[in-house]
């Protein structure tokens, strides 16, 4: 297959990319049962569809968060298969992945704020299941206040970047993201610090088969969104950084056939009238971020899970365009 993301010259990479026409197959709200949902991830373990998100009364404030995961065996018809929840704790950004033991891994983070809804602590958790109903206990990894918000595997290894602010007790000062590794999803190392400025937060890490890593970093600094887009080769301490022309919020990207990039996220639509946000749905390369398709989507969105099964693209994601924030399912042929 071709290597699409190519280093040396990705002006080429950044015209293919323009070709491309990804269509909406389908889109299918499979749940709206609570106040707020929001946060998801996607993923197919044992022949079956899992899809996770978190459950509260609003996004942030409000209610603490719970956790859902849902199952389906033809995507279509869902079912719960396992709930979470840690008294006084918000749970977070659930996300799935499978270990290199064949397990199902479930990391989220835990918030825990005062009355007033000040941030006080955040811990990162993990939990396994063999089935995706039955779960260990959640467990504790990396030092308190590290957000570690995805986990992918490379060579029996996990990998995933972790976020928090260089002082607790000032949002507004710089926060600090970085990169760790680990043999088994508990026991972590710490690989390299990121030398990225303007509050970077929210990552997903992806690997090439020649073993280079990439990694779309979301930005929130007050005079500076824009996303980052890094890749490394091992030992991943010496990263190319290069911002993207737009705002990620609740980034993801996944390398699908001809190693073509496929990222989704929320953006700002700017209109006459304000700010509107959407889930988008395109292509990513060194060069640029492509938006290809606007899911239907609106308000408070984003937060997508993503794959590629039997040539079809799916997305999970949240929007509550319709009212109440429900999660949604999109199919799109690539």
């Amino acid at each position: 297959m071709k290597f699409y993301f190519n280093k040396k010259f990705p002006f080429v990479t950044s015209i293919i990319m323009t070709l491309i026409r990804p269509a909406l197959l389908s889109v299918q709200k499979i749940w709206d049962r609570s106040p707020h949902c929001s946060m998801t991830d996607l993923i197919r373990y044992k022949n079956q569809w899992f899809c996770s998100f978190r459950e509260g009364s609003h996004h942030f404030e409000g209610q603490k968060g719970t956790l859902r995961i849902l199952t389906s065996r033809d995507g279509i018809a869902w079912h719960t298969a396992a709930t979470f929840e840690m008294d006084g704790i918000d749970l977070r950004d659930p996300k799935l992945s499978i270990t290199s033991h064949g397990q199902l891994l479930l990391l989220t983070g835990g918030t825990i704020r005062d009355e007033n809804e000040k941030y006080l602590s955040l811990q990162s958790y993990v939990a396994f299941s063999d089935d995706g109903e039955n779960w260990s206990d959640f467990q504790k990894i990396l030092p308190p206040h590290e957000w570690l918000w995805r986990i992918t595997w490379y060579q029996g290894k996990a990998y995933g970047a972790s976020y928090r602010r260089s002082d607790i007790r000032d949002r507004k000062k710089e926060w600090i993201s970085t990169l760790w590794e680990s043999p088994d999803g508990l026991n972590w190392r710490e690989v390299v610090q990121w030398d990225i400025e303007s509050h970077p937060n929210e990552t997903t890490l992806r690997f090439f088969r020649s073993g280079t890593l990439a990694a779309l970093v979301r930005r929130d600094g007050e005079h500076d969104s824009r996303a980052f887009f890094g890749t490394s080769d091992p030992p991943y301490t010496d990263w190319l950084w290069k911002p993207l022309p737009y705002y990620v919020g609740g980034p993801n990207f996944i390398i699908g056939p001809q190693d073509i990039m496929w990222a989704a996220g929320r953006y700002l639509q700017y209109t006459p009238y304000g700010e509107i946000e959407k889930t988008f749905v395109g292509t990513l390369d060194f060069q640029t971020l492509h938006r290809l398709v606007i899911l239907p989507s609106g308000g408070d969105c984003s937060y997508p899970g993503m794959l590629f099964h039997e040539n079809t693209l799916w997305v999970s994601y949240y929007s509550s365009h319709e009212g109440s924030s429900a999660i949604y399912l999109a199919r799109l042929a690539t």
